[in-house]
């Protein structure tokens, strides 16, 4: 994993207390089964800004949040939802976060853009072009 792509340093992420919590569960949790994703989330979690309880940042990419965001490499716009795996359907554009982009784009402000690395060990850049909130705030956890 110690490819980087060009850039090197990492944007600031930022994070709501309960993303964290959840995440950093998660990220535990599939340390064995998916080792590189897992620890690549570890990372961003280690590096992230986390808000207080009850804060939830403005233009943030979180945990059920659809999110626009360009490949800098082709230019190309994609509409994402960032979930859980158990709510993963690509056919849906509902990404996992825990997938290399889906760790990419977790906690991104808009503007913001990160290297990242897919599984078959090609370099890309993305930058976050909008962020909406999750439709249904209410969700069980």
């Amino acid at each position: 994993m110690t490819k980087k792509a060009t850039g090197g340093v990492k944007p600031r992420i930022i994070l709501t207390a309960a993303d964290h919590e959840k995440l950093s569960v998660l990220a535990n949790a599939a340390a064995n089964t998916m080792p590189d994703v897992a620890a690549e989330l570890a990372e961003e979690l280690d590096r992230a800004h986390v808000l207080p309880k009850g804060r939830h940042p403005v233009d943030t990419v979180c945990m059920g949040c659809e999110v626009d965001f360009r490949d800098d490499m082709t230019g190309r716009v994609q509409t994402v939802t960032l979930v859980y795996p158990n709510e993963a359907d690509i056919s849906k554009g509902r990404i996992s976060v825990l997938t290399p982009i889906g760790t990419a784009l977790i906690g991104l402000s808009v503007g913001k853009s990160i290297d990242w690395t897919t599984r078959t060990g090609e370099s890309k850049r993305l930058t976050v072009q909008q962020v909406r909130e999750p439709a249904a705030e209410s969700q069980p956890a």
